[in-house]
Order: structure tokens, then C-alpha cells, then sequence
């Protein structure tokens, strides 16, 4: 009778095997391994987007202000050099944002470029006009 009564605390204990144990810590680690580099790739790839979309926006805001000026000299503003489109934008250029300073001449476009968080680059377009 004292061997059916051990055999019957033994079914009633219950609990993980140190293996089981073992097999979800490696299975944790493994996730942990694979999922920081992913986060960290994506806050540059948050960084590049964000520069980009500023960037973006910037070209449009030349372009706008390009068409409105040549129809209405009083509307919108001289553009002269790369840095002043980000007077275009409403609201001005957003602050950790910077625009290389380089002429744009009357009448033409120039390539300029704009550094956000990160060092991330992209270009624009600025149309020059007086």
C-alpha cells in the first residue's frame, strides 16, 4: 500500500524540468538575438524617412513658391540660395535640421541638400527666383 500512496504524491507534484527550462531561455535568447539589431535598424531607417520627408516637402514648397512668385511678384519669397526655401516651408524648417547653403540663380533649379538626425542626407530641388 506505501508504494501506491508514493506513486500517487509523485502524479500530484507538478513543474518544469530544468531541460524544459533550459529550451525556453535559449528559445528567449535566440528572439533577443534577432530582434535588437532589427530595432536598432529601424531607428535609422526612421531617421533617413524623416530626413527625406522634410526633404520632400521642401521640394514642394519651392515649387509652389516658384509658381505663385512668377505670377504674383508680391506673393512668396526670393529664393537666392538653397537655405532660404526652408523659409517656404509653413512653419519654417523643422528644429535638428539643416540645408546646405549653396546659389541658386533666377530662373534655375539647383540640387541642395538637407541633414537630419543621425547624419542622414537627401536632396531637393530649389527653384531659384527673384
Amino acid at each position: 500500500m506505501a508504494i501506491k500512496q508514493q506513486r500517487h504524491i509523485k502524479s500530484l507534484q507538478a513543474g518544469f524540468t530544468l531541460i524544459e527550462l533550459i529550451i525556453v531561455i535559449v528559445i528567449i535568447g535566440i528572439l533577443a538575438a534577432v530582434a535588437i539589431p532589427k530595432y536598432n535598424s529601424l531607428t535609422t531607417d526612421a531617421q533617413l524617412a524623416a530626413t527625406q520627408g522634410i526633404a520632400g516637402a521642401l521640394g514642394s514648397a519651392s515649387a509652389s513658391n516658384y509658381a505663385i512668385r512668377s505670377g504674383f511678384s508680391s506673393k512668396g519669397i526670393a529664393v537666392s540660395d538653397c537655405s532660404s526655401v526652408g523659409t517656404a516651408l509653413q512653419g519654417g524648417l523643422p528644429s535638428g535640421f539643416t540645408i546646405t547653403s549653396a546659389a541658386v540663380a533666377a530662373g534655375s533649379t539647383a540640387s541642395c541638400t538637407i541633414t537630419g538626425g543621425g547624419s542622414q542626407t537627401a536632396t531637393f530641388v530649389a527653384n531659384g527666383i527673384a
